[in-house]
């Protein structure tokens, strides 16, 4: 039987704590290490019963642990990575990959040439209800997939906004929230081959966005579209309407994502499948509503012990570093979709 494995923590913000939180109830990994050179790591790390380092890099020498969890700042997570794959140590790297694509190519490229692996944490995509999700799209439970509606709409408060990082460009809603759900829609729905968008920041007045509006193509032909705010009283978000955080009340009978296509069409998260019960059925006839099943779970405990199997190169990662970076891309697309006025295409991330 395989011992656990021995796993250090790189940042004790937020969510390298959520992290902690999930990892202590596994069997088969134990954190082993905190590098973090923030006033209360040294805390968390007594308080744990784990090592600490105020410099990830002397963590490594000394720690020497069998896999790294990077949780730092959005403008180390490249930089950090690299040097854990410098060390040989396997990593699963909070979203976003990187910042800048150039940075993230770099990533990819070591990755590849070290031959270690890197699960990028899009946690969501190992939420039981999107592995549904999945299979029936995949399925052709939908038939050909057609439109594609996806809405993130609730309001952060003031208070969120008082820290100064968040009012600075690069900051805004694309980057810290709607890159979640884009990456769901490109796994989903496949990838994506043209962007148009409109960004406002008419409300707040920030140098990042409070407002986007975003068109979509997928490389399928299905069309869809992405229409985000931070600054509205609405409950239409993954996180109001999955349940997945418990720290947001749920909204749980409204839909943040709604697919369609010729067979049939699904409302997410509540798994809701409409179909008609002939072929040739249409709009003079009832549709069927159908429940789909799911084992509900947490996304990022699976995350973690699909990190496991990763690290012992029992499976490919479910989100490699090239496939996040895709999703970064697409981000920077639509950047310079909203900036130009012109249609964009996502470069090209070769695996």
């Amino acid at each position: 039987m395989n011992s656990p494995l021995r796993i250090a923590l790189i940042g004790a913000g937020i969510m390298g704590q959520q992290h902690y939180r999930h990892l202590k109830t596994l069997t088969e990994a134990t954190l082993c290490a905190v590098a973090d050179p923030g006033p209360q790591a040294a805390t968390l790390a007594a308080e744990w019963g784990v090592g600490y380092f105020a410099d990830h890099r002397q963590m490594l020498e000394q720690a020497k642990p069998d896999a790294v969890i990077v949780a730092n700042p959005n403008n180390l997570h490249v930089s950090t990575t690299l040097d854990c794959l410098a060390a040989g140590v396997a990593v699963l790297l909070e979203k976003p990959v990187g910042v800048h694509l150039d940075e993230v190519r770099e990533l990819v490229k070591a990755s590849k040439a070290t031959g270690v692996p890197v699960l990028v944490g899009h946690h969501r995509r190992h939420n039981p209800l999107i592995v549904r999700a999945h299979e029936l799209v995949k399925g052709g439970a939908l038939g050909r997939l057609t439109t594609v509606t996806a809405l993130w709409q609730l309001r952060k408060p003031d208070s969120y906004f008082e820290t100064p990082w968040r009012r600075e460009a690069g900051a805004g809603m694309l980057l810290t929230n709607l890159i979640h759900d884009l990456d769901l829609l490109r796994h989903l729905c496949g990838e994506v081959r043209q962007v148009q968008a409109i960004t406002s920041n008419a409300i707040r007045g920030f140098a990042n966005e409070d407002c986007a509006a975003v068109l979509l193509q997928f490389d399928s032909g299905a069309l869809g579209s992405l229409t985000g705010s931070d600054a509205v009283a609405a409950p239409w978000s993954w996180e109001l309407d999955s349940g997945e955080n418990p720290v947001y009340p749920r909204q749980a009978d409204q839909p943040c994502y709604l697919l369609a296509g010729t067979g049939g069409a699904l409302s997410i998260p509540q798994l809701k499948r409409w179909h008609y019960t002939e072929a040739d059925g249409g709009w003079h006839q009832s549709l069927v509503q159908t429940q789909e099943s799911f084992s509900a779970d947490e996304a990022l405990r699976l995350q973690l012990q699909h990190f496991v199997r990763v690290v012992r190169r029992e499976v490919e990662p479910l989100v490699s570093a090239a496939d996040a970076a895709r999703t970064l891309a697409l981000i920077e697309a639509i950047r310079e979709a909203a900036e130009t006025g012109r249609a964009c295409t996502p470069s090209l991330i070769e695996a």
